[in-house]
């Protein structure tokens, strides 16, 4: 992948770029076989492979410079503003929708917000892209004091950008590094964000976490059914569910599957979407979805699934859930779907029960050292 930004240095948030694409997929694979086994302890399928460049359905832009010139992308060491509107990373669909965002900007007259003096509005632009074309679109203000004016010139908005479907404002008053708040203000009349992965349609609703490689998630979403339809499990429970990608993969006639996740917007995302499988004519079995803590949810039950699937954040499940697997002789089966291969084995290793049995590394991120990583583990 050629990109201008890195070259220059204006933009080295790609740091693996150097590195041919096939050098990148290989070290990530020695990374997590080190980390969890190499093929002589552990079965790994071969590596799903992405697309080097325009992979990326979500673009998430600092917004700088002027209303009447604004800067859509990144800042610099020095705080600078850096356009990015033309980052390889987009699909060439993404690339052009900028522009009107920027002339939208202008129209509305809202100005950036400004880290020096605390002043200004438009903070940040998150645009998402569904695998039709269709676009959600937020806006995350420092107030609500220019919610009118974008109000106002939205119908603009809408001629230019005719895929828009759903729009809305995120309030994030605060003055530190936080991407988003807890306010969401709808402005088009749809609330959700369709996406299609795999034979299901997910719906995506503002402040939903979806992962930014479609492609990829749904090769993720693929290997984790595979695994369950082969091991064919009663009772399943997705904890860290997001949007419910597993939980609706894993449903099925005869089946018992609960999602939990904290995020309630994430929940009402899943039980939308189940609610579209249904009306649909597809046979879901019984699917629920719960807004909760998931370690703390999983701790009051009286008794465990036999499979489980975790996908954690970052930092992983924890001491507390893990010891908690560990020691629910019931669960026979569990399903680590990872984006950080260290944490993963930390938990593993307070898991001595489960035994590794296949692994899958998936590139979710090209161009960067991170990536993500799947495993089914069977209790010995």
């Amino acid at each position: 992948m050629n990109c201008a930004h890195f070259d220059t240095h204006r933009c080295r948030s790609c740091t693996e770029l150097g590195q041919p694409y096939a050098a990148q997929l290989a070290a990530k694979l020695r990374h997590c076989q080190d980390l969890l086994g190499g093929p002589d302890r552990l079965h790994w399928l071969a590596p799903v492979e992405s697309p080097p460049a325009g992979f990326r359905n979500k673009a998430k832009m600092v917004v700088s410079g002027s209303s009447d010139a604004p800067v859509l992308g990144i800042r610099d060491a020095a705080g600078q503003g850096v356009d990015l509107g033309d980052c390889p990373l987009y699909p060439p669909s993404l690339q052009a929708c900028f522009p009107a965002i920027r002339a939208f900007i202008t129209a509305a007259a809202l100005p950036p917000y400004a880290l020096d003096s605390r002043r200004g509005e438009l903070k940040f632009v998150l645009l998402t892209e569904a695998p039709d074309g269709q676009l959600l679109l937020r806006f995350v203000l420092r107030s609500e004091a220019t919610v009118a004016r974008i109000r106002k010139h939205l119908p603009s908005l809408l001629a230019a950008l005719p895929q828009l479907q759903v729009v809305s404002v995120n309030l994030q008053p605060e003055h530190k590094a936080v991407l988003e708040g807890a306010r969401e203000i709808l402005l088009s009349p749809a609330d959700r964000l369709g996406i299609a992965v795999n034979d299901i349609r997910l719906q995506l609703r503002p402040q939903s976490f979806f992962q930014t490689n479609t492609a990829v998630a749904a090769a993720l979403y693929a290997q984790a059914r595979a695994w369950i339809e082969a091991l064919q499990p009663a009772r399943v429970w997705d904890l860290y569910c997001g949007v419910g990608g597993f939980a609706l993969h894993a449903a099925a006639a005869g089946r018992e599957v609960t999602g939990v996740e904290l995020e309630a917007e994430a929940i009402a995302s899943a039980v939308q979407s189940l609610e579209a499988l249904a009306a649909g004519g597809r046979e879901v079995g019984e699917v629920h979805f719960i807004s909760a803590d998931a370690t703390d949810w999983a701790l009051r039950q009286p008794a465990a699934a036999d499979l489980v699937i975790v996908n954690p954040p970052r930092r992983g499940i924890g001491e507390r859930l893990s010891r908690y697997l560990e020691a629910a002789v019931d669960t026979r089966w569990l399903i680590y779907s990872s984006c950080n291969a260290e944490s993963l084995a930390r938990d593993l290793a307070l898991m001595p029960s489960f035994r590794a049995r296949q692994a899958r590394l998936l590139d979710m991120f090209p161009q960067t050292r991170h990536h993500e990583v799947i495993v089914l583990l069977e209790r010995a």
